[in-house]
C-alpha cells in the first residue's frame, strides 16, 4: 500500500515542466493502482488509495468517482454520501458524480435529491454540452438517459454507437451496449459487445461476466468458461456471485446458495439483493416470518427500491408460483409505477394466470414505453396472430386454435380435454373452479413467444402454468408430429396436480405423475422401459428419490433429462404400488401448504435412506425384467459386416441383440425374406414388446408384407400399434389392411390413432369416414367428412355428397341440402347428388305440411 504521507525526491535542476510531468505520472500510477485494486475486488484498499488520491490530486475527479464506487460496493452508504458531497464541492459541474450520486442518495434516504440531480444534469448538459463531450461523460450521460425513460434505441444509436465510432477501443462503451442489450434480451448484440470488450481488455471481470450472461440461454460451455474467468480475476465479484446464487436457487440447491450469500455478506453486508435472495429461499422453505424479515432488511437503506420485490417475485414465478409473483410485482410497481421490469414480469404472470386482458394491456404499456423490449414486442406482435384463432368452449374449458385446424379436429381436442378434466379431476379429488385456457399454436415460434416470451424452446411439445396450457399443434412439428392426445393428457394432468398443490410441487413429482397418468390412460403413451433406460438404471445413472430435483435442474445431457421424466414416473408408480394412491394424494396436500417434498415423503414412506434404497431395488427389478436373456452390448464387428461375419459372431454370442438385428436387416436388404425370419424370431423371443424401428417386430412386419402374408403382418402391426403412440406408418398400413378385410371397427380404431398424431392430412379422415358409414355411425361420418372438406380433398363433390347423405340420415335436412348443392356446384351432372337433392326437397315439403303440435 502507498504511504499516505509519501515523499517524492525531486532531483536538483528539474524544470517546472519536468516537475509537472512527474506529478502527472505519479497521479496516473496511483489511479491505475486504484483501478487494479477495484477490479480485483480489493474494495477497502481502493477506498484508502482513493482517499489519498482525492487529497493529492485535487484536479482529477476520477479519484472521488472510484472511491465512491468502492464504498458503495462495500455497503458503506453514509461514507459514499460524504465522498459525494466532498467531490461535488471540488467538481461542482461533474456529470459522473451526479449520475453515480443518484444511487448514493437513494441508499441514504434522500430520494428528493435524486430528482434535483436529474434537473441539474439536464441543465448542465443543455448549458455547456462541450464540457461533457468526452467519451467517459458521454457513456455516463447515455446511462442516465436510459434511466430517464429515453428510447433505448435512440440512446444506442445517437450516444453509445457514436462513442464507439469516435473511440472504438473505449471499453466502457462496449460494456454499456452489452448491458443494454442484455436488459432487452438481445443476446446476439450483447454477446458481440462483451466479446469485443474481452478482446480489448482480457483482464476485465465485468466483460467476462457479460459474456457469461450472453451465452447463458444458448451455450453452457461458454458460460461456464466465462464464469470461471470472472472468479479468477475477482473471487469476490458480487454480481457474478449473485448470478451463481440465482442458478443454485433454480436447481433447488439452497444450502449452496446460502454459502455464496455468506460470501457476499463479507463484501457488502448491506447489499439489498443479499436479503432479497434470502427472502426467496425462506419463501420456498415455507418460512413466511423469515421471508418478511429478510425483505425488510433488503429495504432498510432504500425503502422503496422496486428491484427487491421484482427479484423476489420473478424467482417465485420461475418456480410456477405465479400468484405470489404477481403480488410482489404489484408491490414493486407501488414503489415505482414506471419500473418496466416489474411491469413486464407482471404482464407475463397475469397471462399465465389466465388474466389476459390486464396482462396484454400491461405488455402494450411496456412496448409503448420501450420499443426495444423484445418480450413486449413479441407478445404484442403475437396478438395479431391470436386474433385469427377460434375459441371453442365447453365445461369450463376455453380452447383456442387456428380457425382452419379448429374445423378439422377442434371437436376431438375439446372432447379429449373434457374427458381429462372429468377423469383426472375425480381421481385426484380436484374441482377446477377457474376456466382452463388451452392454446394450440401451428407455428413453433408463436408457441415459444406465448410460453417463454422469446423464440426458442424447441423440444417442448406443451407447457402448463396451472390454469393455462400452451402447446404446439401438429402443424408446427413438420413431417414427424408427436401424439397430440398424449401431450394434452400429460399437460392437463399438470393442471390437476398444480391446482391441488397451489403450484407448490417439485418438477420431478409433477412430471412423474403426468407421465405415469399417460401410461394409465394408454399403454402406448408416456415413456416406458427400454434397453437404454435399462442400462442407465443398472449402471450409475439412477438418481435417489431424495435428489430427483437435480436430475431435472442440472441434467448431464438431454438424454439424462429424458431419463429423469421416466425415472420420476417410475417413482410415482412405486409409491402407488407400495403405499397406495391415497398416500400420494396426502403428499400433494402437504405440498399445498408449503411442506418440503422430502419431509412429506418421510411421513408416509419411511426414512429418506430407506425410501431411496427401496425405490432403487424396485427400479432394478423393473429393468432386469426387460428382456432378461438379451445381450444388449455393442458387438465387436466391422461397420459393414457381411451376413457370414454376423452369423459367425452370433454362434459365439447367440443373444446379442444388435448383431441379430443387423443380420436380419442384411437379409432384408438382400431380399432373403425367409432367411430374415430366423434372426427375427430370436429377436422377438428375447424382447417381444420392442417397438423400435430396428427391432424384431418392425422388421418382421416388413418381411410379412413383402411375402404377402397379410394375416401375419396384421398380428405384428397390431402389437406395434399398442406400443407406439405416433407410428403413422403402422396406422396407415393397418387402416388399409382392415379396410380391405372389411373390419370396420378395427379401421375406426387405427384411424383414430392416426388422427391423434396427424389430423392435418386427408387420408385418415377419408378412411375413418368409410368405416363410420359402414358402422352406421352418422355422427362420426359427419365429423369426418367435414374435416376432409376442410383439407381440400381431391374430389370435393364426393365428400359433399357423402356428408349430405349422413346429414339427411340424421334428419338435418337444411344442412344436408346445403351440402348436396355444393356437390352439384362442383359437378352439375352428378346424378346421385341430383337424386338426393330431390329426396331432401321432397321431405322438406312434406314436413312443412304436417301441423306442428302446440
Amino acid at each position: 500500500m502507498p504511504d499516505a504521507k509519501r515523499r517524492r525526491t525531486i532531483p536538483q535542476g528539474l524544470t517546472a515542466v519536468a516537475l509537472l510531468f512527474c506529478g502527472v505520472v505519479a497521479q496516473a500510477a496511483d489511479l491505475n493502482e486504484a483501478i487494479r485494486l477495484f477490479r480485483t475486488g480489493k474494495y477497502a484498499e481502493t477506498v484508502e488509495i482513493g482517499a489519498v488520491g482525492v487529497e493529492e490530486n485535487p484536479f482529477s475527479e476520477q479519484f472521488p468517482v472510484l472511491k465512491l464506487r468502492a464504498e458503495m460496493h462495500l455497503g458503506r452508504y453514509a461514507e459514499a454520501l460524504a465522498t459525494l458531497d466532498k467531490g461535488l464541492q471540488q467538481f461542482p459541474a461533474s456529470l459522473q458524480l451526479r449520475t453515480l450520486g443518484r444511487e448514493v442518495c437513494r441508499f441514504n434516504g434522500q430520494s428528493e435529491r435524486v430528482a434535483k440531480f436529474d434537473e441539474e444534469i439536464a441543465a448542465l448538459v443543455s448549458q455547456t454540452p462541450w464540457r461533457y463531450s468526452d467519451v467517459a461523460n458521454q457513456v455516463a450521460l447515455g446511462k442516465w438517459m436510459l434511466g430517464q425513460g429515453i428510447d433505448p434505441k435512440k440512446v444506442l444509436t445517437s450516444t453509445f454507437n457514436e462513442v464507439k465510432r469516435r473511440n472504438p477501443t473505449f471499453i466502457d462503451v462496449h460494456l454499456a451496449i452489452g448491458d443494454l442489450a442484455l436488459e432487452k434480451h438481445d443476446y446476439q448484440m450483447a454477446g458481440d459487445a462483451f466479446q469485443q470488450a474481452v478482446k480489448l481488455d482480457p483482464e476485465n471481470a465485468d466483460a467476462w461476466l457479460g459474456v457469461a450472461k450472453s451465452f447463458a440461454p444458448s451455450d453452457d460451455a461458454k458460460t461456464s468458461a466465462a464464469m470461471q474467468k470472472v472468479f479468477e480475476l475477482n473471487a469476490d465479484h458480487v454480481e457474478a456471485l449473485l448470478l451463481r446464487i440465482d442458478n443454485q436457487i433454480d436447481q433447488e440447491r439452497y444450502e449452496e446458495a446460502e454459502k455464496l450469500l455468506g460470501q457476499i455478506a463479507t463484501v457488502n453486508p448491506q447489499h439489498p439483493l443479499l436479503f432479497a435472495y434470502r427472502a426467496i429461499i425462506a419463501h420456498l422453505r415455507n418460512q413466511p416470518e423469515k421471508e418478511q424479515q429478510q425483505r425488510q432488511a433488503a429495504l432498510k437503506h432504500w425503502a422503496d427500491n422496486p428491484a427487491v420485490d421484482f427479484l423476489i417475485g420473478k424467482k417465485l414465478s420461475q418456480k410456477y408460483r405465479f400468484a405470489e409473483g404477481e403480488t410482489y410485482q404489484r408491490q414493486a410497481l407501488t414503489f415505482d409505477a414506471k419500473y418496466l421490469p416489474a411491469k413486464a414480469q407482471l404482464a407475463q404472470d397475469l397471462l399465465r394466470l389466465g388474466q389476459e386482458e390486464e396482462g396484454l394491456k400491461l405488455a402494450e404499456e411496456v412496448y409503448e414505453a420501450d420499443g426495444y423490449n423484445v418480450f413486449a414486442h413479441n407478445l404484442v406482435t403475437l396478438q395479431e396472430e391470436l386474433k385469427k384463432f377460434r375459441t371453442l368452449e365447453a365445461d369450463g374449458l376455453l380452447l383456442r386454435m387456428d380457425a382452419r385446424e379448429a374445423d378439422i379436429y377442434g371437436s376431438r381436442v375439446l372432447a379429449l380435454l373434457q374427458r381429462a378434466k372429468s377423469e383426472l379431476g375425480a381421481k385426484y379429488e380436484v374441482e377446477l373452479k377457474q376456466p382452463i385456457i388451452v392454446e394450440l399454436f401451428p407455428r413453433q415460434q408463436d408457441f415459444a413467444i406465448r410460453t417463454f416470451g422469446m423464440p426458442g424452446g424447441r423440444g417442448f411439445l406443451g407447457v402448463c402454468f396451472g390454469t393455462v396450457i400452451t402447446a404446439n399443434s401438429p402443424a408446427s412439428q413438420g413431417t414427424t408430429p408427436s401424439c397430440w392426445e398424449a401431450t394434452l393428457w400429460h399437460e392437463f394432468c399438470h393442471v390437476v396436480t398444480l391446482n391441488k398443490t397451489n403450484n407448490k410441487m417439485p418438477r420431478w413429482l409433477s412430471e412423474g405423475i403426468s407421465v405415469y397418468e399417460e401410461r394409465q390412460e394408454n399403454l402406448a403413451w408416456g415413456q416406458s422401459m427400454n434397453p437404454r433406460y435399462r442400462e442407465m438404471i443398472l449402471g450409475d445413472d439412477l438418481t435417489p428419490v431424495s435428489q430427483l430435483s437435480s436430475a431435472f435442474l442440472s441434467p448431464k445431457s438431454a438424454e439424462h433429462l429424458q431419463f429423469a421424466y421416466f425415472e420420476s414416473s417410475l417413482v410415482v408408480e412405486f409409491l402407488i404400488e407400495k403405499h397406495g394412491l391415497e398416500i400420494l394424494k396426502k403428499v400433494l396436500v402437504d405440498l399445498s401448504v408449503g411442506m418440503p417434498i422430502n419431509e412429506s415423503l418421510v411421513r408416509y414412506a419411511g426414512s429418506t435412506a430407506a425410501l431411496d434404497a427401496e425405490f432403487a431395488q424396485f427400479a432394478r427389478e423393473r429393468a432386469q425384467a426387460l428382456a432378461p436373456e438379451a445381450d444388449f452390448s455393442t458387438p465387436e464387428l466391422p461397420r459393414r459386416a457381411s451376413a457370414e461375419q454376423l452369423e459367425a459372431y452370433l454362434r459365439e454370442h447367440p443373444t446379442n441383440y444388435a448383431a441379430l438385428s443387423r443380420l436380419a436387416q442384411q437379409f432384408i436388404s438382400e431380399q432373403k425374406w425367409d432367411a430374415a425370419k430366423v434372426p427375427l424370431a430370436k429377436l422377438r423371443e428375447l424382447y417381444p414388446r420392442d417397438a423400435s424401428a430396428a427391432g424384431g417386430n418392425a422388421l418382421l412386419a416388413i418381411v410379412h408384407r413383402e411375402l404377402g402374408e397379410n394375416k401375419q403382418e396384421r398380428e405384428v402391426l397390431n402389437l406395434l400399434a399398442e406400443l407406439s403412440p405416433d407410428d403413422v406408418g403402422t396406422f396407415d398400413r393397418l387402416t388399409k389392411l382392415t379396410l380391405e378385410a372389411e373390419e370396420w371397427d378395427s379401421t375406426r380404431k387405427y384411424a383414430a390413432q392416426w388422427l391423434a398424431v396427424n389430423p392435418l392430412i386427408p387420408e385418415p379422415h377419408r378412411r375413418m369416414a368409410v368405416a363410420a358409414e359402414k358402422l352406421e355411425d352418422d355422427d362420426l361420418a359427419t365429423e369426418s367428412y367435414r374435416a376432409l372438406l376442410a383439407l381440400n380433398p381431391f374430389d370435393p363433390a364426393e365428400a359433399h355428397f357423402r356428408l349430405a347423405s349422413a346429414l339427411r340420415r340424421l334428419g338435418k335436412l337444411e344442412e344436408a341440402k346445403r351440402e348436396v348443392l355444393l356437390a352439384l356446384e362442383e359437378t352439375p351432372r352428378y346424378e346421385a347428388a341430383q337424386k338426393l337433392l330431390l329426396e331432401i326437397v321432397g321431405n322438406s315439403e312434406i314436413e312443412t305440411r304436417i301441423p306442428q303440435e302446440e
